[in-house]
């Protein structure tokens, strides 16, 4: 991945993206563009496919046998599954937040500059630097900056799940990836994640699965329907909310049904 290919508007986007588990088919033709700077959350029920698209973008997928993609993903104007792309360095580019908080059995210091040590930086000011920034960034700076070097098993759940973030963003991603990020947190924690989505939107481009409509009104620029594998509908999220065009769309907001 190279930043002089950056463009100035669309961070991802899927050109008649096909996805499938072996004989079956988890996403159908989808076409998306999903701009840079905003947050993008996907909504629909389970089983829609909104995770496994989200993990197309980092090609976690990958690691399933007999999983393959159809069609072109773009990240920043690059083909992510041509033939010869750098797997670690596209996951620099996107990095994953997961539904169940995984912090590494390491020190909350190792655990923010995992990536990069994966990546081969080994300058102590640029790791220090790196950690602080990251953690600042995720909320937690002035709650663990007197003990960087103890577990980050001993955090509590919503600091885990921030420092989760803080070692997603280490790496200065273009795109974070964000899977129900708070769907095991209690309601103050997801009150603290959900500012710091907003506030993150200044630097990264965001893109959240959530089961949570509320959420998805509450931090998400644009919001986008799954149904069945298929993208019914993506369009700014106020209107999805309050003036979706297709009837399915308005079942599902409504309630009506998933």
């Amino acid at each position: 991945m190279s930043n002089a290919i950056l463009t100035e508007t669309t961070a991802l986007e899927c050109k008649k993206v096909d996805f499938f588990y072996g004989p079956s088919q988890a996403l159908f033709d989808v076409n998306i563009v999903i701009p840079t700077k905003q947050v993008t959350a996907f909504i629909g029920p389970s089983g829609c496919g909104k995770s496994t698209l989200l993990r197309c973008f980092n090609r976690l997928n990958d690691l399933i046998d007999d999983a393959r993609v159809e069609g072109v993903i773009e990240l920043m104007g690059q083909n992510i599954y041509e033939r010869g792309v750098d797997v670690i360095a596209l996951r620099k580019h996107t990095g994953m937040v997961f539904q169940k908080t995984n912090p590494f059995p390491k020190s909350i210091y190792e655990n923010v500059v995992y990536g990069l040590r994966v990546a081969g930086v080994k300058d102590h000011r640029v790791l220090d630097q790196a950690v602080e920034e990251s953690l600042k960034w995720a909320g937690l700076w002035e709650e663990v900056k007197d003990r960087l070097q103890a577990s980050a098993l001993a955090l509590s759940g919503g600091q885990q799940q921030r420092l989760c973030i803080a070692r997603a963003i280490a790496t200065k991603p273009e795109v974070l990836l964000m899977d129900e990020p708070c769907s095991a947190l209690d309601p103050i924690a997801t009150g603290i994640i959900e500012e710091l989505i907003l506030k993150m939107k200044s630097q990264f481009t965001v893109v959240i699965v959530t089961h949570n409509m509320q959420q998805a009104g509450r931090v998400s620029d644009k919001t986008a329907f799954f149904l069945m594998g298929k993208l019914v509908e993506f369009a700014e999220t106020q209107t999805i909310f309050t003036n979706p065009k297709e009837a399915k769309t308005e079942a599902y907001i409504t309630g009506r049904f998933g």
